[in-house]
């Protein structure tokens, strides 16, 4: 099989290509540069920008068997137009390419914060869960008009589906996880609410697998096309706990101080708004979203992708902690 994984340079991306190529599969790579690891595995690297109309995508995916749809902006990357070019723009670009090009199979990698209301979700479906009136972040709605986008495509001449993985996490992962260390390591992390709510969260070869796993049962008359599905590990946890055990195993200080949910969104809309005043980059220290998601709990029913596609995650919830505290102990984060 040849495969197509724009972002493929990225931490999940490059999760997908590893898989695709450990089994055999031959794979392009399209992303904004050329990436040195994934070419030395063997993958094809084009460069392509997908918030432009360029032709080298069509050209890139022409014999293709599947496109992973993994690139996005990240959630702290950019302002709202420049969210709305890329997140919702490029997918419409791929989309119309697989289409050019005669790709058969989509497969896209959006999010829970899609359908992310602010409340607490507690061992709910996909059914369960309707797109909000309102979002609170450019990047949740511009991942939800793009998996909008990407399941009303689905049809005889391109197959599509959707997963939604939460908070990817393990060995490298180089956002969420350094990031929540250095807060605390200088004293400005705080346990938004009573710590209790719980969480489900997607170790990083789960994530990729269930990207395979979706892509190899799509075929006509699939259960799961034109649908989006939840993907995280088996099972939830504390999140806090969960937080607290990470920083202990990595020798960092243990979280113990507490903000109220309220204090922290209304500290989130202040930062929110010096940065919109002034046009500042960069990410504020808190924003209302970021509050309520660190709150409130949300973990999903997984029944559904188990049944329509064979959703199995490979590695347990404890073994993939295990495996990212061990890496992060041998690979500090910076001070």
């Amino acid at each position: 099989m040849k495969a197509l994984v724009t972002g493929g340079g990225g931490y999940l991306g490059k999760a997908i290509v590893r898989q695709l190529l450990d089994r055999g599969d031959a794979v392009v790579v399209v992303g904004r540069s050329a990436y040195p690891e994934v070419t030395a595995w063997g993958a094809t690297c084009v460069p392509v920008d997908l918030s432009t109309d360029d032709p080298a995508l069509v050209r890139a995916c022409e014999g293709v068997d599947v496109v992973f749809h993994v690139a996005a902006l990240p959630p702290y990357a950019a302002k709202p137009d420049v969210f709305v070019a890329t997140n919702v723009g490029g997918t419409e670009r791929v989309v119309a390419a697989c289409r050019a090009a005669g790709v058969p199979r989509l497969v896209f990698t959006s999010t829970p914060s899609a359908t992310f209301d602010g409340t607490d979700a507690e061992g709910v479906t996909e059914a369960d869960c309707p797109y909000p009136d309102r979002y609170e972040t450019p990047y949740a709605e511009t991942k939800a008009r793009a998996e909008q986008h990407v399941l009303a495509a689905h049809g005889a001449d391109l197959l599509t589906t959707a997963l939604r993985p939460h908070l990817i996490y393990g060995p490298e992962e180089p956002h969420m996880l350094p990031r929540l260390i250095q807060r605390n390591r200088a004293g400005r992390l705080r346990i938004i609410g009573d710590g209790t709510n719980r969480v489900g969260l997607t170790y990083i070869d789960n994530a990729a697998a269930a990207h395979l796993q979706a892509a190899d049962a799509l075929a006509p008359g699939s259960a799961h096309g034109g649908k989006a599905y939840f993907v995280t590990d088996p099972e939830p946890v504390v999140l806090w706990d969960w937080i607290h055990a990470l920083f202990v195993g990595v020798g960092e200080p243990p979280l113990r101080r507490h903000v109220s949910l309220g204090a922290a969104r209304a500290a989130g809309t202040v930062f929110e708004g010096i940065w919109s005043l002034f046009g500042l980059s960069g990410v504020p220290p808190m924003t209302r979203f970021v509050a309520s998601q660190l709150a409130t709990s949300h973990w999903y029913d997984l029944s559904g992708g188990r049944a329509d596609f064979g959703l199995h995650a490979p590695v347990s919830g404890d073994d993939g902690l295990a495996r990212t505290i061990a890496w992060f102990r041998d690979h500090p984060v910076p001070r």
